[in-house]
């Protein structure tokens, strides 16, 4: 009896349990189907290693006129740099914690975002979404890609992104490292200019500027009552609230609505600022911007640095170091670069 009672349980747990399986949803596995399948809205980012935390030292004050305001542009391709860059300001700034950053960029910012934030978990930084639609019906072809991407003219924009109470800010490119503490730079007299940049006197002006431009009865003399020379966009001081107050987006927005109509120069984003400023900046020591170590436009090929002291090293032109080190075959300069690079790679590399 005790027997035929133990069987019939037995039926009925095994009926009980091939009930419950047979009524059991299937959207569990549909759900891990999809995941596996599914493609990433973005590009895969490469991996960073996490950077030290860098303190104040005592001297270094918590005021917010103690702040120093650093903008840069970023996009997925420059992201190696822009990590060097960040890395070397932290590393030669006394007041490391007072560093505040300014990045716009125009895809994938949640990306973005993480990649910077678990890289650099205690940088205080911010994102900003910069619309390319606000550019590209405005931006005329030059003499190398790159320069023609719409990232390379939000820094024509910075007034628009930043907070009113922002008055000053730097402006850097993502092909720098410093070596020198960026307050330095940060304390430069603006006196009353707009903009302070490094100026180079001795350059050929006029080669940023086609014959059409020389030529022109009018468009020469936007340089009347000024001594132009040379400078790189890729590193300024720029007084915001003197530039919204001039209203010099605009300005700039109309020589380049010119260069649509009659092409006037060859380059990006560089030409309309020295139509706009040149000879009329405040003039910076050139040690806070050793350019033009990628090389020229077309071929990027190796340069030798410029006499004198160095605070900023700058890879302007074609070359950059990430790409000439992965290459193996980068130029003498690009090992000072190296150092700051937090690039983590899952591929090993042996010698051949």
């Amino acid at each position: 009896m005790a027997s035929w009672s133990l069987g019939l349980l037995s039926l009925l747990l095994f009926l009980f349990l091939f009930l419950f399986l047979l009524h059991q949803p299937t959207t569990t596995s549909a759900i891990r189907i999809d995941a596996i399948i599914r493609k990433p809205s973005s590009p895969e980012l490469p991996n960073f290693r996490e950077a030290p935390a860098f303190q104040n030292g005592y001297s270094c004050g918590s005021r917010e006129s103690d702040k120093i305001h650093i903008a840069m542009t970023l996009d997925a391709n420059y992201l190696r740099g822009t990590m060097a860059a960040i890395l070397s300001m932290l590393q030669h700034c006394t007041c490391p914690e007072n560093l505040n950053f300014h990045i716009l960029s125009a895809h994938y910012a949640p990306e973005l975002y993480s990649s910077i934030n678990s890289t650099f978990p205690y940088l205080n930084f911010k994102i900003y979404r910069f619309d390319s639609n606000r550019v590209r019906g405005k931006i005329s072809k030059s003499i190398r890609q790159a320069l023609d991407q719409p990232l390379n003219y939000a820094r024509i924009y910075l007034a628009d992104f930043l907070p009113i109470d922002v008055e000053r800010v730097i402006y850097l490119d993502s092909d720098i490292v410093v070596v020198d503490d960026i307050a330095n730079l940060w304390n430069v007299s603006m006196e009353d200019k707009v903009v302070a940049a490094p100026e180079y006197c001795h350059a050929n002006f006029t080669q940023y500027f086609t014959d059409s431009f020389w030529s022109d009865p009018d468009m020469p003399k936007t340089f009347t009552g000024r001594k132009p020379c040379y400078f790189n966009t890729g590193v300024m001081v720029v007084d915001v609230e003197k530039w919204r107050k001039g209203g010099y987006t605009e300005k700039v927005e109309e020589w380049m609505a010119v260069q649509k109509q009659k092409r006037i120069y060859h380059l990006g984003s560089l030409p309309p600022f020295l139509l706009v400023f040149a000879g009329n900046i405040k003039a910076v020591n050139h040690r806070w911007n050793q350019h033009g170590l990628g090389g020229d436009n077309f071929e990027g090929k190796c340069r030798k640095m410029h006499p004198g002291p160095i605070s900023l090293l700058h890879w302007s032109g074609k070359g950059k170091p990430w790409l000439r080190l992965d290459s193996r075959k980068p130029c003498p300069i690009d090992h000072l670069w190296a150092p700051y690079d937090l690039y983590h790679s899952d591929k090993h590399h042996f010698e051949e």
